[in-house]
């Protein structure tokens, strides 16, 4: 039972490729946050992850006083869009080439851009990762602003920069189909980046992710997001992985500072929320669908975690959602 692959297909994650660029030494470039490139990117998202895959060359990536090297098959992640600036140096050079940059990216133009100084030369592809913020939350809160990993360690890896790189190619000279196929491509790179970032984390680490390679506490998540509507009791989730309820209870609250049963009712209720905003479905049948028997009981719940009773948090979630300027 894979927790990750259960709440990756949940959040349904849908993200492409916005930028290819060649620059030469000297460069920087700035990046703005990613909530001010969603209505280009991807309309409508409420939250996108924005990473940097360097091809060949050098770069240094900025952000809040922290500063990264990157090297050929780093992908680079800001989980949780933060401005930042990518550069050739280490101290941060004066940056140059940002409107060049925001004007390609405005207009999904995937063609190479080049530019610099003249001198060492780095190739970069850049994405993003559309999602849902709440539902994304386990693995979004476990992320640090900014991360780095390597793909070239591996076949997998390899490959998947190979393809990246010929669909590129192909999307400059209008191959047909290859700006959809960058886009599951795009969205497998991160998911690659993600792996390898949880396999990376050191043994004592806390937390959604670190309790995801934990035996038990892994077992127990992948079962609790795949069948979130079943009747789970810490008795029946600890027999279906194989371990005595004291002992789940502990593992499971060392690395998500909660126990099972407080995990599985907040889940449910981010759902739940989620189904209010995006779906016109009854309130019943939203509470059936994620393990309520009792509508009164769900209302309740619902009202402790949001403060307001599912019916009138519909309203107005929908009511500051047409509120929202378009664009």
């Amino acid at each position: 039972m894979d927790a990750f692959s259960e709440i990756l297909s949940g959040v349904k994650l849908n993200g492409a490729l916005y930028f290819n660029a060649e620059f030469s030494a000297p460069w920087g470039v700035e990046a703005p946050a990613s909530k001010h490139l969603a209505s280009t990117l991807s309309p409508g998202a409420r939250h996108l992850v924005i990473y940097h895959f360097i091809l060949d060359g050098q770069a240094h990536a900025h952000m809040g006083g922290q500063s990264v090297a990157l090297e050929p098959g780093d992908v680079v992640v800001l989980p949780h869009g933060d401005r930042h600036v990518l550069t050739s140096e280490p101290m941060s050079t004066q940056v140059q080439e940002s409107e060049e940059v925001e004007r390609k990216v405005r207009a999904r133009d995937l063609t190479i851009l080049r530019s610099g100084g003249g001198g060492a030369k780095t190739r970069m592809v850049c994405g993003y990762m559309a999602c849902d913020p709440s539902l994304s939350r386990p693995i979004l809160s476990g992320l640090p602003p900014i991360f780095k990993v390597n793909v070239r360690t591996d076949r997998s890896g390899q490959w998947l920069e190979s393809s990246i790189l010929h669909l590129v190619d192909e999307a400059e000279s209008g191959g047909v189909g290859s700006e959809a196929m960058l886009a599951k491509l795009s969205e497998a790179l991160f998911v690659d980046t993600l792996r390898r970032y949880v396999a990376s984390l050191p043994e004592q680490q806390t937390g959604w992710l670190a309790g995801v390679r934990d035996p038990a506490v892994g077992r127990s998540l992948g079962l609790l997001h795949k069948r979130v509507d079943h009747p789970w009791t810490l008795a029946t989730l600890a027999n279906e992985v194989g371990v005595s309820r004291s002992a789940l209870a502990e593992r499971f609250t060392r690395y998500l500072s909660e126990p099972p049963m407080t995990y599985l009712t907040r889940w449910r209720l981010q759902l739940a929320a989620r189904a209010l905003t995006g779906t016109p479905r009854g309130v019943a049948e939203i509470a059936a669908n994620i393990g309520y028997e009792s509508e009164a009981a769900f209302n309740r719940a619902f009202k402790r975690e949001f403060g307001l009773p599912p019916a009138r948090y519909r309203r107005e979630q929908r009511k500051t959602a047409s509120e929202q300027p378009a664009g």
